[in-house]
């Protein structure tokens, strides 16, 4: 029974340092962030969007597989990020591509800054 709770207290303590050591996600530049973005999406890498988004961390990685599942049930492909008011200081961006079945998309998304690290935010951007 001793043995059992060690292992219990051990396996509890392990998984608290893991979760406390995560990066926050985010990158240091409007730049990497557009890049990355970019790459993400043209590739479905749903781990390189969690780490992009200001979404609640312990969801990030269910909402970047959805959105992901979502993009290649369309076919999307030749995706492009282009950052408004500036590629300096965004406070938003649209994302376009092109879809499996010919057509095209677009829609805008706002930009984050939080502690010095810019993520993209899944909400319609204010005006």
């Amino acid at each position: 029974m001793a043995v059992a709770i060690g292992i219990a207290i051990v396996w509890v303590s392990v998984i608290t340092v893991l979760i406390a050591h995560q990066p926050d996600p985010g990158v240091g530049s409007p730049g990497q962030l557009r890049e990355g973005l970019t790459a993400a999406l043209n590739e479905h890498d749903v781990e390189a969007l969690s780490e992009l988004i200001d979404y609640p961390p312990a969801s990030a990685d269910d909402f970047a597989k959805s959105y992901i599942d979502a993009l290649t049930g369309r076919g999307t492909h030749d995706v492009a990020v282009k950052f408004a008011p500036d590629d300096t200081a965004p406070t938003s961006a649209t994302v376009s591509g092109k879809l499996g079945d010919g057509g095209t998309f677009g829609y805008s998304v706002a930009i984050a800054v939080k502690d010095k690290l810019w993520l993209v935010s899944f909400t319609p951007p204010l005006p």
